[in-house]
């Protein structure tokens, strides 16, 4: 996922949301917003991670979106209405800036560019642009995963091969190749948050030391010669995490470890469930606000 922080702008912008019960009702209502004049500048459709089965889509408009044409749409697909609301004119880039104070995650010390007199003496750094601002290290699920890997490197792991699987900014990836010698592999599937990734690794010096590539999971080909993985870091949702779970097995080093997080915290002791039949055993379980990080090792 990424962000088009473009510059100090001011731009208002427009957002159409609804709810529906169903993923493919979802898609169909997210593909049929595309085509709507004026065109969306974007469309989003997420599940609702609370056990309810409900998925929201939202549409992002530059201009007043076509009310008559949603109103089209609800009727067409039987959904409830949109929610049409106006976003206020905000300098983002100053936003970001301003909320986005640096965060330390044990020997961590992730922070922007107007930061970098902050950097405290004997942690590593760990650059991210405010202009790239998903996954900096302050959601509780990237914190989560830092904190979980600082530990396993505190316990004695120094060397190894890891990867990033769903990386975003690879601000998770970058924390290991800052530790182990071998390249770090990252994937995620969206082209946008690769780009990120690489332009934050070039940022980090950090070319050579960490692979980014476009795959869903671990469908690509450096990624399959590098397995099986000491360390793989999954910070995704829990659907993904437990489709992926037979196949995180396969890629995990015997008496290597996962960690886990996109978790909303009642979710947790799902997931759990699932990765110990894969053959693992839990050692860690951190909590976030309403976010859990597990970490869990690979015993059979």
């Amino acid at each position: 996922m990424g962000n088009d922080l473009q510059g100090d702008i001011l731009m208002t912008t427009y957002t159409a949301l609804t709810t529906m019960l169903g993923e493919d009702l979802a898609t169909k209502v997210g593909d049929a917003l595309e085509a709507l004049d004026p065109a969306p500048t974007g469309v989003g459709v997420f599940e609702v991670e609370d056990g309810s089965g409900l998925w929201e889509v939202g549409a992002y408009f530059n201009d007043p979106p076509d009310v008559a044409g949603l109103e089209v749409l609800t009727a067409l697909y039987d959904v409830k209405s949109f929610t049409v609301s106006e976003v206020p004119e905000t300098d983002w880039v100053a936003h970001v800036r301003r909320e986005l104070s640096p965060v330390t995650a044990g020997r961590f010390f992730v922070y922007g560019n107007h930061d970098a007199d902050k950097i405290p003496e004997g942690s590593t750094p760990l650059l991210i642009e405010a202009a790239m601002a998903f996954g900096t290290g302050h959601h509780g699920t990237t914190l989560g995963c830092l904190n979980a890997f600082d530990r396993l490197v505190t316990a004695g792991f120094v060397s190894g091969k890891v990867a990033d699987i769903g990386c975003g900014t690879a601000v998770l990836a970058m924390a290991a190749a800052t530790i182990v010698p071998d390249v770090v592999l990252a994937s995620d599937i969206d082209p946008v948050a690769i780009d990120v990734a690489r332009a934050n690794v070039t940022a980090n010096n950090l070319q050579g030391q960490v692979n980014c590539v476009v795959a869903p999971g671990f469908d690509d080909p450096a990624i399959k010669k590098a397995a099986p993985f000491d360390v793989i870091f999954a910070n995704i949702l829990k659907g993904p995490l437990i489709g992926l779970a037979p196949d995180m097995s396969n890629a995990t080093m015997d008496g290597g470890y996962v960690i886990l997080s996109g978790i909303l915290n009642e979710q947790a002791n799902d997931v759990i469930t699932v990765y110990t039949e894969c053959g693992y055993s839990l050692v860690h379980r951190d909590e976030i606000v309403e976010w859990t990080t597990l970490t869990m090792r690979k015993t059979s």
